[in-house]
């Protein structure tokens, strides 16, 4: 009896060890998915690819690759990044872009990469691509005060890359997947605030400010269209932000206060009033185009005028250096003012949002995107 008793106890004991072992395997395991950005990507896409065009709010490195002083491959840029792939990728922010979170979020990888990053190739590209360029806008002279990637550039880039998938999955293939990519294009700030504004390319004598949002929006139709005959058809195009808002333009409207730019948001919502009359006409116009505005500008302002909702503590400067004027190689790690926080900030330098904001866009974006497919 006393044996049968000791083996009861012992086949007890080791049913209790291995319970407990298979309960710290569950734990670690949601620890691990929790933690790790990438958990997401295991599950099944909704998409094949995420395709990207634009500016600095989408460009995930392909600055680095082409002669321009608007680069950020450097730290502090990158800080807040740490997942494989992470640092100082050429994202203008400490950590991940809109485009990111929306791949993640449609179970695609947590980074986008940039077409021109050598460290990846057509399999990367595959599932996601971004072709957009920091400093780029509609008007073909912006890409030419800083010697980026125009968009038409961009254009011609995304025909290289189908030639390239197609070679790389097939052409059944490659044709299903820029038919069924969810594409984000991002673009327009630049054009007011580096071209027209600055005065450097001479459309300021060219156009009143309404007739060059007219110039503007005329382009992104051309532009639309052209990125619609190589197959696109699930598109989002965001219209300008706040412009008048950033620290950059708050810091130059010092004689007025050093508040918001009125006159640049107005300017930025009659454009935007402008293009959602577009994107209704070529949505009418091109069968089978999905073409959904991604409205910007209200989330802006409403989370400027309420950052408690976000838990925010500055929406007037940037995180990095003195967030008043700083942006690019002014933005470096030499700059003891750089803050410890960038998550109780809405900017990370002086042009662009935080990594915890862009996340914060991006859900809307993302959402935008599932509604495309319905």
């Amino acid at each position: 009896m006393a044996s049968r008793q000791a083996t009861s106890s012992s086949m007890t004991v080791a049913l209790l060890l291995v319970a407990a072992a298979a309960v710290q395997m569950l734990v670690v395991d949601a620890a691990t998915a929790t933690a790790s950005p990438s958990a997401s990507a295991k599950k099944k896409p909704v998409v094949p690819a995420v395709i990207v065009f634009g500016d600095s709010t989408v460009d995930t490195g392909n600055n680095n690759a082409i002669n321009t002083v608007l680069k950020s491959n450097f730290p502090p840029y990158g800080r807040d990044l740490h997942i494989p792939g992470g640092g100082a990728t050429g994202r203008f922010c400490n950590g991940r872009l809109p485009p990111d979170f929306v791949s993640e979020a449609l179970g695609l990888p947590p980074l986008v990469p940039a077409y021109l990053d050598p460290a990846y190739s057509i399999q990367d590209f595959a599932t996601g691509v971004v072709f957009a360029s920091a400093g780029t806008g509609l008007d073909n002279r912006t890409a030419s005060v800083l010697a980026v990637l125009p968009l038409l550039k961009e254009v011609e880039y995304f025909k290289e890359y189908q030639q390239r998938l197609a070679k790389y999955v097939g052409p059944d293939r490659a044709k299903h997947i820029v038919s069924n990519a969810a594409y984000i294009v991002s673009v327009g700030t630049n054009d007011f605030l580096e071209n027209y504004y600055l005065m450097v390319t001479g459309r300021f004598l060219e156009f009143s400010v309404g007739e060059y949002s007219d110039f503007l929006v005329a382009r992104a139709e051309e532009f639309l269209t052209s990125i619609y005959k190589l197959g696109a058809r699930r598109v989002t195009f965001a219209g300008l932000p706040a412009i008048g808002c950033v620290p950059l333009e708050r810091t130059l409207n010092v004689l007025r206060g050093g508040g918001c730019n009125e006159e640049y948001n107005k300017v930025a919502r009659e454009y935007n009033v402008k293009v959602k009359a577009m994107i209704a006409r070529l949505r009418a116009k091109l069968k089978g185009f999905r073409l959904a505005y991604i409205n910007i500008y209200d989330a802006m302002v409403d989370l400027i005028d309420h950052p408690e909702k976000l838990g925010l503590e500055n929406v007037s400067e940037g995180c990095c250096a003195t967030g008043k004027v700083e942006m690019g190689y002014l933005c470096n790690d030499v700059c003891p003012l750089t803050c410890d926080n960038a998550d109780k900030y809405f900017f990370w330098d002086s042009f662009h949002p935080t990594e915890k904001v862009n996340r914060f866009f991006s859900k809307r974006t993302t959402a935008v995107c599932l509604s495309l497919l319905r």
